[in-house]
């Protein structure tokens, strides 16, 4: 638990709304996107500030692959380039980075700039960011069955003793706390595809705010709003 159970260990968001940004403001999709990093630096700090634990940023799903090729090239590039041009930052700030996903999916160039960064994040001891690339929900589900079907079949594991602690060991995030809060952005209203098994009890926020205008203003927000929930698990309120 965290050290103020005011403040959830782990929080993931769901960075939607990059697109509309840009259409409204009559620019290329990209454009929404370069925005958005900003948006990420803001979530970063206010998050270290905050005293939470571990934050999953929703960066690219296994749908997002269907784009256009152009637009999917750019965001490879402007991955690498957001690495660089943070990688100090980070380190100053002692976060430590994390990645969940089919990451032998994206480019050489991407997956070499995410190991080393991940190399020389890992002895940080404060936030740990955790970012979610050729993701899905129903992909990580997969990925896990055949894990597991694959320790069944070599008699390491036997079907009767599966169970839902044998699921979560499977899954990319398998080494991290289930989130305590999901923010979503741009005002949709679904999960689309992120963290299907961890969110089943997870506190769900939603603004209208599209990505590249979230500030601390709106993460303090969704913390205040936190705040104020009674989590129960499926039991009944104390009295």
């Amino acid at each position: 638990m965290s050290a103020n159970p005011k403040v959830p260990r782990h929080i993931a968001i769901i960075m939607d709304g990059n697109g509309r940004w840009a259409r409204q403001r009559g620019l290329p999709r990209i454009e929404g996107h370069r925005a958005g990093a900003e948006s990420v630096r803001a979530a970063v700090h206010a998050a270290g500030e905050a005293g939470v634990k571990y934050l999953t940023l929703y960066a690219f799903s296994v749908e997002n692959w269907r784009r256009p090729k152009q637009e999917v090239s750019g965001l490879m590039r402007l991955l690498v380039r957001y690495l660089r041009s943070e990688i100090d930052e980070l380190d100053r700030n002692n976060v430590r980075l994390e990645t969940i996903g089919r990451l032998e999916d994206l480019p050489k160039s991407a997956q070499r700039e995410l190991e080393e960064a991940r190399q020389r994040l890992s002895k940080n001891t404060g936030l740990t960011l955790i970012v979610a690339l050729s993701y899905g929900g129903r992909t990580e589900l997969v990925d896990a069955m055949r894990k597991i079907a694959g320790e069944v079949q070599a008699g390491r594991l036997r079907p009767e003793q599966i169970d839902e602690a044998t699921i979560s060991g499977a899954l990319y995030t398998a080494k991290f706390p289930d989130p305590d809060l999901l923010i979503r952005t741009s005002g949709e209203m679904r999960l689309s595809n992120f963290l299907l098994w961890q969110t089943s009890y997870t506190e769900i926020w939603i603004t209208p705010t599209l990505w590249p205008d979230f500030r601390k203003e709106d993460f303090l927000q969704a913390l205040a709003d936190y705040r104020k929930r009674e989590r129960r698990f499926g039991g009944i309120e104390p009295t």
